[in-house]
């Protein structure tokens, strides 16, 4: 059967996903502090706030830019707590802090209601065509009762264990996409400053065991020098400050990560904080004083 929907947070991401839900025929109360714009105020159900979200919905999902902003999405004056009832799933498909989001899901399971932890990979192209990659955190029938929607707005979508575990596996994810673009950066003006041609040594790579999905599109982004956002350094600033202090909760070293947001903190000193993470470049070039491409 069919439930009725919420969706909180129609930004860069937000929006299009909401706008499948939408498009499949679904009843959707939207939300967003900017207010509903264009076509989604027009198909959907403009909702006052985040607590007149829950009210009318049965499953409310939030995709907001941090913890923070999902405390008090959930927690805030006039927040979806308010109304959290019996058989009402919360699913947050923001990207934030596990240990936070353990506490999240067990406030809400006090309240009689269930949480779900579904962070995304696939940037603002992977949520346009709905095939963004979904890793969910939760009880598995909370699970089964959402995928339908999840289908909606994404193609690899794993049920990877309990509240939380979805958050973790995004922040493994950013870990190791972070270090592949350092990787292929670090390569590129390796072979530029010898006096190769960056372009070809990519073409070369992409035909062996260093092909990659990061060398395929970054790779070309820094040879053609294509940094409008994709994924914002911001953004991935975020992920890693999230990885690197859930390292220190649990004692782990995780020294490749720290230098990888090291290289994005340059970044960002050079006014690059909206930069594409491919961007993570110019930093290397900086410290090289030589260009991939000049």
């Amino acid at each position: 059967m069919s439930k009725t929907l919420g969706f909180i947070g129609l930004g860069t991401m937000g929006a299009p996903m909401a706008g499948h839900l939408l498009a499949a025929g679904h009843t959707v109360y939207l939300y967003s502090p900017s207010g509903v714009k264009g076509e989604l105020k027009d198909k959907g159900k403009t909702a006052s706030s985040p607590a007149d979200v829950a009210k009318h919905a049965d499953i409310i999902i939030a995709m907001v830019p941090d913890t923070p902003q999902v405390e008090a999405v959930l927690f805030g004056e006039n927040g979806v707590a308010t109304h959290l009832t019996k058989g009402k799933i919360f699913v947050d498909m923001s990207s934030i802090s596990p240990i936070e989001t353990k506490k999240f899901a067990e406030k809400v399971e006090k309240l009689g209601a269930r949480y779900l932890d579904a962070p995304v990979s696939g940037g603002e192209v992977g949520a346009r065509a709905a095939s963004l990659t979904i890793m969910v955190g939760g009880h598995a029938e909370d699970f089964e009762t959402v995928k339908p929607y999840f289908e909606l707005m994404g193609k690899n979508i794993t049920h990877v264990g309990g509240n939380g575990d979805g958050q973790t596996t995004k922040v493994a994810n950013q870990i190791i996409v972070a270090l592949n673009i350092e990787a292929v950066a670090e390569a590129l003006v390796f072979a530029a400053k010898a006096g190769a041609d960056p372009a070809k040594v990519r073409q070369a790579l992409m035909g062996g065991f260093a092909s990659s999905r990061i060398l395929e599109v970054h790779g070309e982004r820094m040879i053609k020098r294509t940094f409008d956002p994709g994924f914002r350094i911001e953004l991935h600033q975020k992920d890693l400050n999230l990885a690197l202090q859930g390292a220190r909760a649990l004692g782990v070293s995780l020294p490749n990560t720290a230098t990888a947001q090291e290289l994005f903190n340059t970044c960002a000193a050079q006014g690059g904080k909206a930069w594409d993470h491919s961007a993570m470049v110019r930093a290397l070039e900086l410290m090289a004083n030589h260009k991939v491409v000049n």
